[in-house]
């Protein structure tokens, strides 16, 4: 559903969820290392540490840090409560790296492609940069350029990467759109002003935890994948 007709200059991406298939992607590398483990379950169980991990951050709690070293810190203990104490220093720091090898959904790469004809498709992820970096090659991601909450020292919802993305490309905040299928990001990139895409991602935690959709009212854009959603920029981009 659009309810605005003016394409943004800016398309702002969130990855972990929106972009790649972060749940899918920890289950499959589990099951190469660990078949005997619950893979669903450790999935959730790391993603669920993410938030207040980054709200400690962000109180002064814990230091700056890049997403990197928050999954290492949550990665520990659920070694411990899945019965991995016995993976090495490097069998750890490896599989922390699954976030730099995130697939893509299937939708994502030729959507992008195809969005980046009309407008200006970036990251905004709270992700470190190596690891967009890593990622997007990985998975055939071509984006105009990566952006990340450790470029602007705050991670998102703070208004600082929001707002960032508008004065990096000189314009103003409603000519960029926050895509995301997090209703909390887009709540908080409309507060400041952007557009808003929410995508469906009714299997972000798995299939067997299917995950609401938010309201198609609620933002300017809402599609059922990316590749609806570049259905409709050119669409908009004809009229």
């Amino acid at each position: 559903m659009i309810q605005r007709c003016r394409l943004p200059r800016v398309l702002a991406f969130d990855v972990f969820g929106t972009v790649a298939d972060w749940h899918g992607s920890v289950v499959a590398e589990l099951a190469e290392r660990a078949p005997a483990i619950d893979g669903d379950a450790f999935a959730r169980d790391w993603r669920a540490g993410y938030k207040p991990a980054m709200a400690r951050v962000a109180r002064g709690e814990w230091p700056w840090q890049p997403i990197d070293a928050l999954h290492r810190r949550l990665l520990e203990p659920l070694l411990d409560q899945y019965g991995l104490t016995a993976w090495s220093e490097d069998e750890r720091a490896d599989f922390n790296r699954v976030w730099h090898r995130l697939a893509a959904w299937p939708d994502a790469p030729p959507a992008i492609a195809r969005l980046r004809e009309h407008v200006i498709c970036v990251t905004l992820s709270n992700g470190n940069v190596s690891l967009l970096v890593d990622q997007a090659r990985r998975a055939g991601l071509q984006w105009d350029t990566v952006l990340s909450a450790e470029l602007f020292g705050h991670f998102k919802p703070h208004p600082a990467n929001y707002l960032g993305v508008a004065e990096l490309f000189g314009c103003a905040p409603a000519e960029v759109c926050m895509v995301a299928t997090h209703q909390s990001d887009l709540d908080a990139a409309r507060s400041h002003g952007l557009q808003t895409a929410y995508i469906e991602r009714r299997d972000e935690f798995g299939r067997n935890a299917p995950k609401q959709a938010s309201p198609p009212d609620m933002n300017d854009w809402h599609a059922r994948d990316l590749g609806d959603l570049a259905d409709q920029f050119a669409d908009s981009a004809q009229h």
